[in-house]
Protein backbone atom coordinates (compact mmCIF):
# COMPACT_ATOMS: atom_id res chain seq x y z
CA UNK A 1 0.00 0.00 0.00
CA UNK A 2 2.80 2.51 0.66
CA UNK A 3 4.34 2.06 -2.57
CA UNK A 4 0.81 2.39 -3.96
CA UNK A 5 0.69 5.83 -2.73
CA UNK A 6 4.08 7.01 -3.01
CA UNK A 7 3.66 5.99 -6.91
CA UNK A 8 0.04 7.76 -7.02
CA UNK A 9 1.95 11.25 -5.28
CA UNK A 10 4.69 11.06 -7.59
CA UNK A 11 2.12 10.58 -11.01
CA UNK A 12 0.68 13.40 -9.59
CA UNK A 13 3.61 15.58 -8.85
CA UNK A 14 5.49 14.32 -12.56
CA UNK A 15 1.83 15.76 -13.93
CA UNK A 16 2.60 19.25 -13.07
CA UNK A 17 6.23 19.10 -14.01
CA UNK A 18 5.41 18.18 -17.59
CA UNK A 19 2.37 20.03 -18.69
CA UNK A 20 4.77 22.80 -19.61
CA UNK A 21 6.89 20.68 -21.59
CA UNK A 22 3.95 19.60 -23.10
CA UNK A 23 2.38 22.76 -23.65
CA UNK A 24 5.22 24.03 -25.10
CA UNK A 25 5.25 20.96 -27.46
CA UNK A 26 1.87 22.02 -28.57
CA UNK A 27 2.13 25.78 -28.91
CA UNK A 28 4.80 25.23 -31.64
CA UNK A 29 2.09 22.79 -34.09
CA UNK A 30 -0.38 26.24 -32.90
CA UNK A 31 -0.88 29.47 -34.35
CA UNK A 32 -0.08 32.71 -31.91
CA UNK A 33 -3.86 33.49 -32.55
CA UNK A 34 -4.64 29.95 -31.32
CA UNK A 35 -2.99 30.19 -28.54
CA UNK A 36 -3.83 33.36 -27.57
CA UNK A 37 -7.51 32.56 -27.95
CA UNK A 38 -7.23 29.31 -25.95
CA UNK A 39 -3.98 29.41 -24.01
CA UNK A 40 -4.40 26.50 -22.11
CA UNK A 41 -5.34 23.79 -24.65
CA UNK A 42 -2.71 21.30 -24.47
CA UNK A 43 -3.84 19.34 -28.17
CA UNK A 44 -3.21 21.14 -31.13
CA UNK A 45 -6.60 22.28 -33.42
CA UNK A 46 -4.21 20.85 -36.28
CA UNK A 47 -0.68 20.47 -36.72
CA UNK A 48 0.54 23.46 -38.11
CA UNK A 49 4.12 23.43 -39.27
CA UNK A 50 4.96 27.35 -39.56
CA UNK A 51 6.85 27.93 -36.70
CA UNK A 52 9.26 25.39 -37.41
CA UNK A 53 9.63 26.69 -41.19
CA UNK A 54 10.06 30.27 -39.66
CA UNK A 55 13.44 29.23 -37.53
CA UNK A 56 15.16 27.45 -40.34
CA UNK A 57 16.60 30.91 -41.29
CA UNK A 58 16.89 33.65 -38.48
CA UNK A 59 18.59 36.54 -40.23
CA UNK A 60 22.33 35.93 -40.13
CA UNK A 61 21.90 32.77 -38.47
CA UNK A 62 20.98 29.22 -39.84
CA UNK A 63 19.19 26.36 -37.88
CA UNK A 64 21.97 23.85 -38.47
CA UNK A 65 24.95 25.98 -37.75
CA UNK A 66 23.25 27.05 -33.94
CA UNK A 67 22.64 23.26 -33.69
CA UNK A 68 26.59 22.35 -35.36
CA UNK A 69 27.67 25.25 -32.59
CA UNK A 70 26.17 24.15 -29.85
CA UNK A 71 27.22 20.14 -30.51
CA UNK A 72 30.78 21.65 -30.89
CA UNK A 73 31.05 23.86 -28.00
CA UNK A 74 29.28 21.82 -25.89
CA UNK A 75 31.21 19.19 -26.42
CA UNK A 76 34.61 20.13 -26.65
CA UNK A 77 33.66 22.00 -23.17
CA UNK A 78 32.19 18.47 -21.58
CA UNK A 79 35.77 16.86 -22.43
CA UNK A 80 38.17 19.71 -21.51
CA UNK A 81 36.09 19.77 -18.16
CA UNK A 82 36.30 16.58 -17.41
CA UNK A 83 40.01 16.07 -18.21
CA UNK A 84 40.64 19.81 -15.96
CA UNK A 85 38.68 18.74 -13.02
CA UNK A 86 39.61 15.71 -12.60
CA UNK A 87 43.31 16.44 -12.90
CA UNK A 88 42.83 19.13 -10.15
CA UNK A 89 40.54 16.95 -7.89
CA UNK A 90 43.84 14.26 -8.11
CA UNK A 91 46.17 16.60 -7.51
CA UNK A 92 44.31 18.30 -4.35
CA UNK A 93 43.51 14.90 -2.88
CA UNK A 94 47.30 13.60 -3.07
CA UNK A 95 48.70 17.24 -1.59
CA UNK A 96 46.03 18.19 1.11
CA UNK A 97 47.95 20.36 2.87
CA UNK A 98 49.43 22.17 -0.33
CA UNK A 99 48.46 26.25 0.26
CA UNK A 100 47.73 27.07 -3.18
CA UNK A 101 45.52 23.84 -3.46
CA UNK A 102 43.48 24.88 -0.18
CA UNK A 103 43.03 28.44 -1.79
CA UNK A 104 42.14 27.05 -4.77
CA UNK A 105 39.21 24.98 -3.49
CA UNK A 106 37.84 28.07 -1.26
CA UNK A 107 37.52 29.84 -4.56
CA UNK A 108 35.51 27.00 -6.07
CA UNK A 109 33.31 27.31 -3.33
CA UNK A 110 33.24 31.25 -3.21
CA UNK A 111 32.12 30.49 -7.41
CA UNK A 112 29.37 28.85 -6.57
CA UNK A 113 27.68 31.09 -4.19
CA UNK A 114 28.90 33.90 -6.72
CA UNK A 115 25.93 35.55 -8.75
CA UNK A 116 26.98 34.39 -12.50
CA UNK A 117 26.24 38.02 -13.96
CA UNK A 118 28.50 39.78 -11.96
CA UNK A 119 31.39 37.69 -13.88
CA UNK A 120 30.16 39.82 -17.07
CA UNK A 121 33.32 42.52 -16.57
CA UNK A 122 36.58 40.34 -15.63
CA UNK A 123 35.46 37.15 -17.98
CA UNK A 124 35.38 39.71 -20.27
CA UNK A 125 38.60 41.40 -19.32
CA UNK A 126 40.34 38.16 -19.15
CA UNK A 127 39.39 36.47 -22.81
CA UNK A 128 40.35 39.73 -24.45
CA UNK A 129 43.69 39.85 -22.70
CA UNK A 130 44.22 36.59 -24.09
CA UNK A 131 43.22 37.58 -27.64
CA UNK A 132 39.98 35.04 -27.82
CA UNK A 133 37.33 37.65 -27.80
CA UNK A 134 34.77 36.02 -30.65
CA UNK A 135 36.11 32.63 -30.94
CA UNK A 136 35.20 29.57 -30.02
CA UNK A 137 37.88 28.90 -27.75
CA UNK A 138 37.16 31.78 -25.20
CA UNK A 139 33.59 30.08 -25.12
CA UNK A 140 34.97 26.85 -24.38
CA UNK A 141 37.48 27.38 -21.90
CA UNK A 142 34.76 29.29 -20.05
CA UNK A 143 32.42 26.43 -19.99
CA UNK A 144 35.14 24.18 -18.53
CA UNK A 145 35.60 24.85 -15.55
CA UNK A 146 32.99 23.46 -13.33
CA UNK A 147 32.93 23.81 -9.10
CA UNK A 148 30.31 20.93 -9.10
CA UNK A 149 32.04 18.77 -11.12
CA UNK A 150 35.17 19.54 -9.28
CA UNK A 151 33.88 18.42 -5.94
CA UNK A 152 32.10 14.97 -7.74
CA UNK A 153 36.20 14.33 -8.56
CA UNK A 154 37.26 15.30 -5.31
CA UNK A 155 34.65 13.53 -2.74
CA UNK A 156 35.53 9.79 -4.88
CA UNK A 157 39.12 10.74 -4.53
CA UNK A 158 39.56 10.37 -1.22
CA UNK A 159 37.70 7.29 -0.69
CA UNK A 160 40.14 5.37 -3.02
CA UNK A 161 42.11 3.05 -0.42
CA UNK A 162 45.78 4.60 0.08
CA UNK A 163 47.69 0.96 -0.51
CA UNK A 164 46.30 1.05 -3.99
CA UNK A 165 48.09 4.45 -4.71
CA UNK A 166 51.36 3.28 -3.24
CA UNK A 167 51.26 -0.33 -4.71
CA UNK A 168 51.64 1.43 -8.39
CA UNK A 169 54.18 4.02 -6.88
CA UNK A 170 56.43 0.92 -5.54
CA UNK A 171 56.09 -0.35 -9.54
CA UNK A 172 57.52 2.86 -10.52
CA UNK A 173 54.37 4.36 -12.09
CA UNK A 174 54.35 8.57 -12.17
CA UNK A 175 51.60 10.25 -11.05
CA UNK A 176 50.21 10.73 -14.58
CA UNK A 177 50.37 6.65 -14.99
CA UNK A 178 48.39 6.36 -11.44
CA UNK A 179 45.74 9.18 -12.32
CA UNK A 180 44.71 7.56 -15.93
CA UNK A 181 45.38 3.72 -15.36
CA UNK A 182 44.97 3.43 -11.89
CA UNK A 183 42.24 6.10 -10.46
CA UNK A 184 40.00 7.04 -13.45
CA UNK A 185 39.65 3.56 -14.65
CA UNK A 186 38.49 2.96 -10.86
CA UNK A 187 36.46 6.21 -11.23
CA UNK A 188 34.46 5.27 -14.59
CA UNK A 189 30.52 5.78 -12.67
CA UNK A 190 32.03 9.60 -11.38
CA UNK A 191 33.55 10.56 -14.68
CA UNK A 192 30.65 9.60 -16.59
CA UNK A 193 28.45 11.49 -14.20
CA UNK A 194 30.72 14.63 -14.17
CA UNK A 195 30.49 14.18 -18.41
CA UNK A 196 26.63 13.79 -18.50
CA UNK A 197 26.46 16.90 -15.84
CA UNK A 198 28.49 18.85 -17.53
CA UNK A 199 27.18 18.27 -21.10
CA UNK A 200 23.44 18.85 -19.48
CA UNK A 201 24.62 22.14 -18.44
CA UNK A 202 27.16 23.46 -20.77
CA UNK A 203 24.01 23.07 -23.56
CA UNK A 204 21.85 25.48 -21.92
CA UNK A 205 24.14 27.99 -21.28
CA UNK A 206 23.62 31.14 -22.98
CA UNK A 207 25.40 33.90 -20.74
CA UNK A 208 29.05 33.29 -21.91
CA UNK A 209 28.26 32.73 -25.06
CA UNK A 210 26.25 36.13 -25.66
CA UNK A 211 29.65 37.73 -23.32
CA UNK A 212 32.71 36.11 -25.67
CA UNK A 213 30.52 36.15 -28.85
CA UNK A 214 31.21 39.14 -31.24
CA UNK A 215 28.50 38.12 -34.11
CA UNK A 216 26.29 35.40 -34.77
CA UNK A 217 28.48 32.76 -36.26
CA UNK A 218 29.35 31.30 -32.11
CA UNK A 219 25.36 31.64 -31.18
CA UNK A 220 24.18 28.47 -29.77
CA UNK A 221 20.27 27.60 -30.06
CA UNK A 222 20.25 29.22 -26.32
CA UNK A 223 21.53 32.37 -27.47
CA UNK A 224 19.30 32.16 -30.82
CA UNK A 225 16.35 31.41 -29.02
CA UNK A 226 17.06 34.78 -26.80
CA UNK A 227 18.04 36.75 -29.73
CA UNK A 228 14.64 35.19 -31.70
CA UNK A 229 12.52 36.52 -28.91
CA UNK A 230 13.61 40.01 -29.48
CA UNK A 231 14.19 39.75 -33.25
CA UNK A 232 10.37 38.61 -33.93
CA UNK A 233 8.36 39.64 -30.77
CA UNK A 234 5.01 38.35 -31.64
CA UNK A 235 6.19 34.96 -33.15
CA UNK A 236 5.12 32.64 -30.20
CA UNK A 237 5.07 29.85 -32.79
CA UNK A 238 8.52 30.12 -33.62
CA UNK A 239 9.87 31.30 -30.67
CA UNK A 240 8.05 27.60 -29.19
CA UNK A 241 9.41 25.71 -31.55
CA UNK A 242 12.96 26.22 -31.21
CA UNK A 243 12.74 25.81 -27.56
CA UNK A 244 11.68 22.49 -28.75
CA UNK A 245 14.69 22.17 -30.82
CA UNK A 246 16.69 23.44 -28.00
CA UNK A 247 15.23 21.43 -25.53
CA UNK A 248 14.56 17.84 -26.84
CA UNK A 249 17.98 16.34 -27.21
CA UNK A 250 19.04 17.43 -23.72
CA UNK A 251 15.76 15.88 -22.63
CA UNK A 252 16.83 12.70 -24.21
CA UNK A 253 19.71 12.65 -23.05
CA UNK A 254 18.69 12.81 -19.23
CA UNK A 255 16.09 10.40 -19.88
CA UNK A 256 18.75 7.61 -20.69
CA UNK A 257 21.38 8.61 -18.75
CA UNK A 258 19.52 9.51 -15.08
CA UNK A 259 20.77 5.91 -13.76
CA UNK A 260 23.60 6.42 -13.99
CA UNK A 261 23.55 10.47 -13.12
CA UNK A 262 21.94 9.18 -9.84
CA UNK A 263 24.73 6.45 -8.83
CA UNK A 264 27.80 8.77 -10.10
CA UNK A 265 26.66 10.89 -7.41
CA UNK A 266 25.83 8.89 -4.71
CA UNK A 267 29.83 7.23 -5.78
CA UNK A 268 31.25 10.71 -5.67
CA UNK A 269 29.37 12.76 -3.09
CA UNK A 270 27.64 9.99 -0.52
CA UNK A 271 30.44 8.19 -0.07
CA UNK A 272 32.79 11.59 0.60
Amino acid sequence: MKRVVAYAVAGVASVFFLYPYVWMLTSSFRTTAAVLRDPLRIWPERIDLAGFASILQMNDLTLLRATVNSLAITGASTALAVLVTALGAYAMTRRPRALAFRLLRYGFLVTMMYPYMLLVIPVYIVVYKLGLLGGYSGIVLFLAVGPVQFFLFEQFFRTLPAEVIEAATIDGAGEGAILFSVVLPMARPVVATVAIITFLLNWAQWFPVMVISTDSDTWTLPVALLNLNGELGSNFQGIMALAVVTTIPIALLFLAAQRQVMQGMTEGAVKG
